[in-house]
């Protein structure tokens, strides 16, 4: 798996974890291992810009996912994955620091960009959570590809509680 990560952001933040977390949500998602995914970080200036360009909302979001290919993960155990770009993912540690400072579980500025880039590959996946039906599915599926994470990395301690919207 080809997985760029590029920190523009001017903020020191754990490249390497988010590395891995997208590695392991892309294996756990059985995505072809030759595809290919970027991971941007930017400060909440360019975050602000892009989410007003793409999305018509003011402020900076957490993190926004761009589709590619518009892979998916296989629906059958003995199917073989597409190969190809997922697509960018482009997320904010000012905006992550504040999400995991207020959230129910407080964490980290760095786990919530693990779980932000977790979100994000769910997004690139075409998973959404407009519906209820759909979010329960990928906030369950997120927490599942944290934890798992977090179990096999030894990391100890509770998980980071869903914090976007």
């Amino acid at each position: 798996m080809s997985i760029d990560v590029n920190n523009e952001s001017g903020t020191e933040v754990d490249e390497q974890a988010i590395l891995d977390v997208a590695r392991y949500a892309l294996t756990r998602m059985r995505i072809h291992p030759l595809s290919e995914l970027s991971v941007i970080v930017v400060d909440e200036e360019a975050m602000e810009q892009l989410h007003i360009q793409w999305m018509d909302l003011p402020g900076p979001t957490d993190v926004m996912s761009f589709p590619m290919d518009e892979l998916r993960p296989p629906s059958k155990d003995d199917e073989e994955p597409p190969q190809g770009l997922l697509g960018d993912i482009v997320l904010c540690p000012e905006v992550a620091a504040k999400q995991g400072q207020d959230a129910p579980t407080q964490h980290s500025m760095d786990e919530e960009l693990q779980l932000l880039t977790v979100h994000g590959v769910l997004h690139l996946l075409g998973y959404d959570h407009e519906e209820p039906d759909e979010k329960a599915e990928m906030f369950g599926l997120q927490a599942a590809i944290i934890d798992g994470w977090r179990a096999e990395k030894g990391l100890t301690g509770p998980s980071p509680a869903p914090t976007v919207s």
